[in-house]
């Protein structure tokens, strides 16, 4: 048991495990990431309904969407945004690795007579022949992937878009990681069973990693089998200058900085902020 707490408490290195799958393949903790992603008056999976609803407006009008354009959601998840910018006529693709918010997509599409493109993939993983005039990606997902995935991912963009298409994605600010504190908890059964329907404890160890600006949310759950899994969520904090040298690097003109994506104006102070990036050739 001492080894096992030893190993429990270890602080990696930045990056160095990557458990995301651990979310979306086990059908029990599925079935919990689409619940939160559907519940609309909460911010946890997705944004609630309302700012939802207003960040669609916001994007169609600065886009100008019509049936002549093109959109890509990386991380639609149950479809969301896609379904709202869909009834602008646009071309609209969602790609999600989460088969059970995939499947719900297709099914609420099918339903509402929208025309929809899923593709259930990693989108780390994508090579479509579709050129699209936008992509987005929101809820900050892009601070959930490496400097190395970060930097694959803005090349899908950058060969997926059309010549002075457009990026959307919105990001976890410095004043964020500022927020966060280094922590150990130890708690039974967290969050409702969200991990497993049988019996389990589970270590949260959080780190920081003040020169990358990251934080790491390190899950060891224990099972009645004495079995331990461990599963790491990483969080990438930017600043402004930080995601446009990733940005800048991968062949796009930040155009925009805002406080969200639905065009809130920026502030330093916030916990997140929202890039438009242009892709120029």
């Amino acid at each position: 048991m001492y080894k096992q707490l030893e190993e429990i408490i270890r602080k990696p290195n930045p990056f160095a495990v990557y458990t995301a799958d651990a979310l979306w393949t086990d059908k029990h903790r599925a079935e919990q990431m689409l619940s939160y992603h559907l519940n609309e008056s909460i911010d946890l999976s997705s944004r609630n309904a309302g700012f939802i609803d207003k960040s669609v407006g916001w994007i169609t009008e600065q886009v100008q969407l019509n049936e002549n354009k093109t959109v890509c959601d990386f991380g639609c998840g149950p479809g969301l945004y896609t379904s709202r910018l869909a009834k602008t006529r646009a071309k609209v693709t969602g790609i999600d690795f989460s088969t059970n918010s995939i499947v719900y997509a297709k099914n609420y599409a099918a339903k509402h007579n929208l025309d929809i493109h899923y593709i259930n993939q990693n989108y780390l993983d994508y090579k479509g022949n579709c050129k699209f005039d936008l992509i987005t990606m929101i809820m900050c997902d892009f601070c959930a992937l490496s400097p190395a995935q970060r930097k694959s991912l803005l090349n899908i963009f950058f060969t997926s878009l059309k010549t002075n298409g457009k990026v959307l994605l919105d990001v976890y600010s410095l004043a964020a990681y500022e927020e966060r504190e280094e922590a150990t908890t130890f708690t039974r059964n967290q969050l409702n069973q969200f991990w497993s329907a049988d019996d389990y404890f589970v270590f949260v160890n959080t780190f920081k990693y003040e020169d990358e600006k990251v934080v790491l949310d390190k899950h060891s759950i224990i099972y009645d089998s004495d079995e331990i899994e461990t599963v790491y969520n990483w969080l990438q904090y930017f600043s402004p200058d930080k995601l446009q040298e990733e940005l800048v690097e991968a062949g796009f003109a930040l155009t925009a900085v805002y406080s969200d994506v639905a065009g809130g104006e920026y502030s330093e102070d916030k916990p997140e902020f929202a890039v438009v990036a242009e892709k120029k050739e």
